[in-house]
């Protein structure tokens, strides 16, 4: 397939180059050209500007925030205004359900198609296109991009024909992963303080009831208080946990817990912690308590 790829971070890069192994012909577009040559030394055509890379038979998008979508998707020079009739414009971004519902509708009146499908999976797991995407959007686009998800993931759940049920379903899930992120801290700072060691703590969780991979992973990164590189920035992690709870006001869903968590970021980002992964939030607990500050101040 002909697809464009805009957006190229730590995920849509990652994305992009196994779409290029998986042997379709792939456009790149990147405010930042670097990302875009080293992509075209892998075998992608460089684009030029978000229309260059509009020439296709999709456009996927995977981007930061609602700004940096809506960026890209409106306006004259646009996605909207450059697709062609038919296409499908296919977001991969964690935006909130009310983008979603615009750009739905945006693509509808000119003809085109729109899916919603936001991942799951970090950094590594887009490199290795062990991904799994959540997707949402007419039964025939779906069809038509599925060889797509299958470059990027290792499995592609349909959850409905309405693309922004698929951005809800991400922010919940992004919702629990916090959760775990905080309960895990918690825990550990209440054994470490007693002088247990945090890695053993880990082992004698991951090896019992918690051996799920979210458990795994963040509790690692919480015990060795590796927070740098980020693989997903705090800040992007606050900007998700608000996009959730202004979803449940909209559905009258009280969520209590997803209030702590939200000023479990802004506590923080007021502490200079936004370029940490957002698993910092777990060395909150701990920092309370009289060991270091995660953000090193």
């Amino acid at each position: 397939m002909r697809i464009g790829f805009i957006g190229l971070g730590n995920m849509g890069s990652a994305m992009a180059a196994n779409l290029i192994r998986a042997g379709h012909d792939v456009t790149v577009y990147n405010r930042s050209r670097a990302k875009v040559d080293a992509l075209a030394a892998e075998g992608a055509t460089p684009a030029n500007s978000v229309a260059e890379a509009c020439a296709g038979d999709i456009v996927m998008s995977m981007l930061s925030d609602d700004d940096a979508v809506a960026g890209v998707t409106f306006g004259d020079a646009g996605i909207v205004a450059s697709l062609a009739a038919g296409a499908i414009h296919v977001s991969s971004s964690t935006v909130s359900v009310s983008l979603s519902e615009q750009m739905t509708a945006a693509h509808t009146q000119a003809g085109q198609r729109f899916v919603a499908a936001p991942v799951f999976g970090r950094p590594e797991a887009a490199q290795a296109a062990n991904l799994f995407v959540v997707a949402a959007g007419e039964p025939d686009a779906l069809r038509a991009v599925s060889a797509a998800f299958d470059a990027i993931s290792q499995r592609a759940f349909v959850v409905s024909d309405e693309p922004k049920t698929a951005n809800l379903v991400k922010l919940s899930g992004n919702f629990l992963i916090t959760s775990v992120i905080e309960s895990l801290g918690e825990a550990m700072a209440l054994v470490g303080k007693a002088g247990v060691d945090k890695h053993q703590y880990l082992d004698i969780l991951t090896s019992t009831l918690f051996g799920a991979p979210i458990y795994k992973t963040y509790g690692a990164l919480i015990a060795g208080e590796q927070f740098e590189p980020a693989g997903f920035a705090a800040s992007l992690g606050q900007k998700d946990i608000r996009l959730v709870l202004a979803a449940a006001e909209e559905l009258q869903v009280p969520m209590p817990v997803a209030g702590l968590i939200r000023d479990r970021f802004l506590t923080l980002l007021a502490r200079g912690g936004a370029d940490l992964d957002w698993s910092a939030i777990g060395a909150l607990a701990a920092w309370e308590a009289g060991a270091a500050d995660p953000t090193g101040r």
